[in-house]
């Protein structure tokens, strides 16, 4: 537009405007699924790293011990993971992905898939790499583990 003044944002602001931006298209889809926020972190750690006790999803999904505690007790009665006693230690507990949690898992990933692409529409392949790069760089750097 003539005479318009374009605006420079600063990167934290992208970031933000863009993870509210994807927020809002996917909450949908979240209650589509039966599932809530966070409980797709909490998926997505455990179909990765399998079996773990519930300490070990707080500090792997970055939840505080008792907000994970309240997240799995929901998980648990929506039948889409199981506490189970540990093997390798009868003091502790794991949590196990159940098939309803696999399932549920991957049709959310299909929509954020399809919700990156649409994202990522005119980026190269050697762009997008870069961006994941770049964006796992600034989130190890604010202490952030993958």
């Amino acid at each position: 537009l003539q005479g318009s003044v374009s605006m420079s944002y600063p990167i934290h602001t992208l970031l933000i405007r863009t993870a509210h931006r994807q927020q809002n298209a996917l909450r949908p889809a979240l209650g589509e699924l039966g599932l809530s926020t966070g409980q797709p972190k909490v998926l997505r750690c455990l179909a990765a790293q399998g079996p773990c006790s519930q300490r070990e999803l707080a500090d792997r999904c970055d939840v505080d011990p008792a907000a994970i505690c309240r997240l799995l007790d929901g998980m648990e009665r929506g039948g889409l993971l199981e506490r189970r006693p540990s093997k390798a230690d009868r003091r502790t507990g794991e949590v196990h992905l159940t098939g309803k949690g696999r399932t549920a898992l991957q049709a959310w990933e299909e929509r954020c898939l399809s919700f990156e692409s649409r994202m990522l529409d005119d980026f190269s392949e050697q762009e997008k790499a870069l961006l994941r790069d770049f964006l796992e760089r600034a989130y190890r750097n604010v202490g952030g583990r993958l």
